[in-house]
């Protein structure tokens, strides 16, 4: 089916963000809180685990129901993909996503004199870390557009539609991307989780006719390197698993595997 894992993805982030708000207006309790912090079925704890970091950089003391929280989604996205989180339940990737489409509609190409590095994302991580150490509040978690926008969803209060529309602006016509891979330093946090994971998108050069079309579509097109080369597996950290790149991709050369130290090397 055309367009599959798109269609899973935005209903796996719409079901998130209706639990959510099922849990605030009707009082649900199949899934509790935010993406920071959440109860599944009120007894499974779960926490971001950058928010955690924040936490405690702050001095402050936190109860092992948090502690365990994150330790469960550090684990989760460990083996399924840290950047899994990004395509898959991020709401903001609802924008991003669009700006990208708009972008390939609208025949922008190039960005607008600003050049980004990439590597702005981790320098984030570290001084996020350092703002919450000094000023005693979790920096990120105040301005973070995710939060914003996931409070704005879920409570209907604060200004969360005017950072959406910032975001898609500046991905639209500044930096393609711009917001989730060079500025987001939770992207880039979660990227990290999930170098090592087990479940990759799988390349085959011998089904593949060099169309290109899985890197005119993939947010993260460097991570298809290996295409038109060598079979291969995705194995770049910054990969979404989106899935854009196997729905678009006619030949059959793109898949996701569940990949083990033993086929790691695989036509590599």
């Amino acid at each position: 089916m055309t367009n599959k894992y798109l269609y899973l993805r935005r209903f796996s982030q719409f079901i998130i963000l209706f639990l959510y708000f099922g849990a605030n207006v009707w009082g649900w309790n199949i899934l509790m809180g935010n993406l920071s912090s959440s109860k599944l079925f009120e007894t499974i704890p779960l926490a971001d685990p950058f928010a955690l970091l924040q936490i405690l950089a702050t001095g402050t003391l936190v109860s092992i129901d948090l502690i365990i929280g994150a330790l469960i989604i550090v684990l989760f996205y460990a083996i399924f993909g840290g950047r899994a989180f990004c395509s898959w339940v991020c709401p903001v990737n609802l924008v991003t996503d669009l700006a990208n489409w708009s972008r390939r509609k609208l025949n922008i190409t190039g960005d607008r004199k600003l050049f980004l590095s990439r590597n702005l994302r981790f320098y984030l991580i570290g001084l996020t870390l350092i703002v919450s150490a000094i000023s005693g509040l979790t920096a990120f978690e105040y301005i973070s557009p995710i939060s914003i926008f996931t409070r704005e969803i879920i409570f209907g209060i604060g200004m969360g539609w005017g950072v959406v529309l910032s975001i898609f602006l500046f991905d639209l016509f500044v930096v393609k991307n711009g917001w989730c891979g060079h500025i987001c330093p939770l992207g880039a946090f979660y990227s990290l989780i999930g170098k090592f994971s087990i479940f990759k998108v799988k390349y085959d050069l011998n089904k593949c006719t060099n169309c290109m079309q899985c890197k005119v579509v993939c947010p993260e097109k460097d991570v298809l390197n290996m295409v038109g080369k060598n079979s291969s597996f995705v194995s770049d950290k910054e990969c979404t698993l989106c899935g854009r790149c196997i729905d678009v991709c006619n030949d059959k050369a793109l898949e996701f595997h569940i990949n083990n130290i033993i086929n790691y090397g695989e036509k590599k």
